[in-house]
């Protein structure tokens, strides 16, 4: 990310590709404190920090704005997401000169892989093409965005 802005295309997955089964894993916990229309206020918790984001847009541009925070201020702020919660566990894989971040959700999203892959402009986004392990680009489908996934789970279909 820079200057603020996020250029990032995110695909379902079949499940967890069989080479990222012993990957390094980095457990998550993201709970949204807002969500009005295009904008979310949420808090991520990993075991090395805890980080307050402000998002604004939809789609594969996006603003972002990140706070770091206190062990203290994000367990605090965790307790105000109840209700608008997800677990995941997150591991990285190269794409070439690029990074996958390959996450396998837990608790009520059982099941659901997603694989999200961040660029440096919109350029090297629009020239990316996926891996075949990439079965569907959801980008622009707001149901599997994390804050739809927090508050109304798995999308049918």
């Amino acid at each position: 990310m820079a200057d603020g802005i996020e250029i990032e295309r995110k695909f379902l997955l079949s499940g967890l590709p069989p080479t990222m089964r012993f990957a390094r894993r980095e457990p998550i916990r993201q709970g949204y404190l807002a969500l009005d229309g295009d904008t979310e206020v949420r808090v991520r918790i990993t075991p090395a920090r805890a980080v307050l984001t402000i998002k604004a847009g939809r789609g594969a541009i996006r603003a972002e704005e990140e706070v770091v925070l206190d062990k203290r201020q994000g367990d605090a702020l965790w307790e105000l997401t109840e209700g608008r919660r997800v677990q995941k566990t997150r591991r990285r894989m190269r794409i070439g000169d690029l990074v996958a971040e390959v996450d396998e959700y837990a608790g009520a999203l059982e099941g659901l892989v997603v694989a999200e892959v961040e660029f440096a402009d919109e350029e090297a986004s629009r020239g990316f093409r996926p891996p075949s392990w990439f079965v569907r680009e959801v980008t622009d489908d707001r149901r599997y965005s994390n804050r739809s996934l927090a508050s109304d789970g798995i999308p049918a279909g």
